[in-house]
């Protein structure tokens, strides 16, 4: 799997998704204070988890990531995200930047959340669980399915010393994968949910998303109808996620410094 690894080298990311990160990044904003701490996503790196949950299809994939333990996030956006619930050392990695991320499984609901022994750290593995890896923070996929934690998720979030991150996606052609809904819990869109159009009926509202809202096209093919993401602590406190570009200034900034002044 080294193909499926991505460290920070300034790649472009496509403008439909900095624009929905931007949406997201002024949500996080406005609903700071409703969580106990904040994570930094470089946008580049995100990127990529997006496509790759595409290319893994009908698969999950669980996601390693690594921090780098010499940068810190930026004080000023620290700052400006600052929750007043904000819990310090909360969780390991807590205020340092991600740099690199690692596809270490595929898999169902609950095989995904299994490392193979090649990412397993045979010292601590006794002592770290199912997760007996050397990461941070661990980001699963949720194709076409709302970004909401299950029962195994929960279970797999308490081996995690970071965060834990769904991805929920919902796309076309869907294949094996039709959308399921039938889920209760809060969610965290980028961008707009995903709307039909006026011309569609309720048949096709069933069976076909041919008449679904397009936010992008991802280089698979598929056309990405919606994207949420959520981030959770394994005491079942929300983490904040602040996407970043490559100056390490969340998507918006200037909107978003300008609110605050």
């Amino acid at each position: 799997m080294n193909n499926h690894i991505v460290g920070l080298n300034d790649k472009m990311v496509e403008a439909w998704l900095e624009e929905i990160m931007t949406s997201y990044n002024q949500e996080s904003y406005d609903a700071r204070d409703s969580y106990a701490a904040q994570l930094h996503m470089p946008g580049e790196i995100f990127q990529d988890l997006v496509w790759w949950a595409l290319k893994s299809l009908p698969d999950e994939i669980l996601v390693g990531l690594d921090v780098d333990y010499n940068r810190k996030q930026n004080p000023e956006v620290d700052e400006l995200f600052a929750s007043n619930q904000q819990v310090d050392g909360l969780f390991q990695g807590q205020g340092f930047l991600i740099n690199e991320a690692h596809i270490v499984n595929r898999g169902n609901s609950y095989s995904v959340h299994h490392l193979p022994e090649d990412w397993t750290d045979d010292i601590f593995a006794p002592s770290r669980g199912a997760r007996a890896g050397r990461f941070t923070h661990w980001l699963h996929t949720h194709p076409n399915a709302p970004a909401i934690p299950s029962d195994a998720d929960a279970d797999a979030a308490q081996e995690t010393t970071g965060v834990d991150m769904i991805l929920g996606l919902r796309f076309s052609p869907s294949g094996p994968l039709p959308w399921f809904d039938d889920v209760e819990g809060k969610r965290r869109i980028l961008g707009k949910e995903a709307v039909f159009t006026p011309e569609s009926n309720s048949r096709r509202i069933r069976f076909d998303n041919s008449n679904l809202s397009v936010v992008g096209i991802a280089p698979s093919g598929h056309a990405i109808h919606e994207v949420q993401l959520i981030a959770f602590h394994k005491t079942g406190l929300g983490v904040n996620v602040i996407f970043t570009d490559s100056n390490n200034l969340p998507y918006g900034w200037n909107q978003l410094s300008g609110s605050n002044s």
